[in-house]
């Protein structure tokens, strides 16, 4: 029997409404005849009932079948497609446009999330509530009588952020630029976005280092951009291969994680530093340096970024307050010369002519506030002690079929499998197990890896999230 194919790019429900589409079309369910009820076509197929309604309604919006309550649903007594002249098919418009939708694996695990609320999230890259500096941003909002004006603002950003942001970069990382310097962004995510989208065209090849964060975000295909690797080990990147990919393929850009690198959790040597930028220096080439986690340091000084000792204005620095506050907040910053800073700032106005106000005053106040250095020294102790009790029970339910490296900073904990087993079996059986992950192909490794999230889950849910994956990768052995 048929069912839909989860490595599909298409959302489960589209393939279901496109599958019942068919079959109508052929005449297996002619004009007046009833089509499985919702439960039972959820359970041949394998998927939850939400997605079975979600389908349907699909076939509903195309006025290809009828539902009425207590006589299930059936195919419209109109000729099929007939009826619907006027009405746009909306799935295909859906599979149209340039801009690809999220990788299969991610939807599943955004998809199981909705559907099972009391799953242990240690797939999603954020920080769990309680880490948040909740009661404190409830203070500084007591504190100040945020009267500003609230029309559009500068599309560069507030300008109190902007330079509370400058002073934040060089107290914490040793960077120093000035407000006109700094466009303020939604995100890291928005940042990249606007680099590929403005700054790069299609057909243009750039260097990403694999594994890589970067390959779980299709807006590098959606630019047209072509993708070339940087094998990541213990120390990072190889400078070298930097600069075999630019006379090989002339690369135009080359983007880093180099502090905690997501996934891996590995920080790029301080030798293979002075060289990247050498080589970037050589050949006038840009690096786009995304820096999330450098102030999660579990107890030695955060690593130096890039831009700190870039002294050939080589490096497009990008910050967000989501992996040391609260992604929730939605603000970021870029570090990059004027005149990229204008140009990002006039095509970021295009699309929504500016963030909103008030969380950029928030997020000012809080950077110069009393309370932004000890909430991070509350932050770092409360991420390795979570970090600590994913390594005690990744011994204790997964010795001997696991191998990683205990990071030194970050949100992961990037795991290699020893058994060989199907990814998406081993994602289906967790998910079944009570537990989300990430499979590690999203990030362009080879099968055989998986990052887990320590920051996300409470602390009591640690133990039995690592338990119900072993459950499920012992069922696949």
């Amino acid at each position: 029997m048929w069912k839909p194919d989860r490595d599909d790019a298409r959302p489960l429900y589209v393939q279901i409404a496109d599958y019942l589409e068919q079959r109508i079309a052929y005449g297996d369910f002619p004009p007046g005849s009833v089509l499985p009820s919702e439960r039972k076509l959820a359970v041949q197929l394998q998927v939850n009932r939400s997605t079975v309604i979600a389908a349907f309604g699909e076939l509903r919006a195309m006025g290809i079948v009828e539902s009425h309550v207590g006589r299930g649903t059936r195919v419209s007594m109109m000729k099929w497609g007939a009826a619907p002249r006027h009405t746009p098919n909306w799935s295909r418009y859906a599979e149209g446009g340039q801009f690809l939708p999220n990788l299969p694996f991610m939807r599943r695990i955004r998809e199981a999330l909705a559907e099972r609320p009391g799953l242990i999230d240690m797939a999603s890259g954020e920080l769990a509530g309680d880490l948040a500096p909740t009661e404190e941003i409830a203070a500084l909002l007591k504190e100040h009588d945020y009267t500003a004006y609230l029309g559009y603002d500068n599309p560069q950003g507030s300008l109190p952020l902007r330079q509370a942001v400058a002073e934040y970069l060089l107290r914490h990382r040793g960077i120093r630029t000035t407000e006109s310097s700094i466009l303020i962004t939604s995100g890291s995510q928005q940042s990249l976005y606007l680099i590929t989208q403005c700054l790069l065209s299609p057909g243009e090849a750039v260097a990403i280092e694999d594994p890589s964060y970067c390959y779980s975000l299709p807006l590098f295909q959606s630019a047209g951009l072509r993708l070339f690797r940087l094998p990541v080990d213990e120390g990072g990147v190889n400078p070298q291969d930097i600069l075999e990919l630019y006379r090989k393929h002339r690369i135009k850009a080359v983007f880093l994680n180099p502090n905690y690198q997501n996934p891996t959790g590995t920080v790029l040597s301080d030798e293979r530093r002075k060289r990247v930028l050498e080589v970037a220096g050589e050949l006038g080439l840009p690096i786009i340096e995304d820096d999330p986690f450098s102030l999660t340091s579990y107890g030695d000084l955060p690593p130096s970024p890039l831009k700190s000792i870039d002294q050939a204005g080589t490096v497009l620095y990008i910050g967000s307050f989501s992996k040391i506050a609260a992604s929730g907040l939605r603000v970021g910053w870029m570090v990059a010369p004027h005149t990229i800073v204008e140009r990002l700032a006039d095509a970021r106005q295009q699309m929504d002519f500016g963030l909103s106000i008030l969380p950029q005053l928030v997020a000012g106040q809080f950077l110069r506030s009393e309370h932004f250095a000890p909430h991070l020294d509350r932050l770092r102790t409360s991420l390795q002690f979570k970090r600590d009790l994913l390594i005690e029970a990744m011994d204790k339910e997964l010795r001997g079929l696991v191998e990683f490296e205990a990071p030194s900073g970050g949100l992961h904990l990037w795991c290699r499998l020893l058994p060989e087993v199907p990814e998406g079996k081993l994602l289906e059986e967790s998910i079944a197990a009570g537990t989300v992950f990430v499979p590690g192909s999203v990030y362009g490794s080879d099968k055989g890896y998986a990052r887990f999230t320590f920051a996300r889950p409470k602390e009591e849910e640690i133990a039995p999230g690592v338990a119900g994956f072993a459950q499920a990768l012992r069922s696949l052995i």
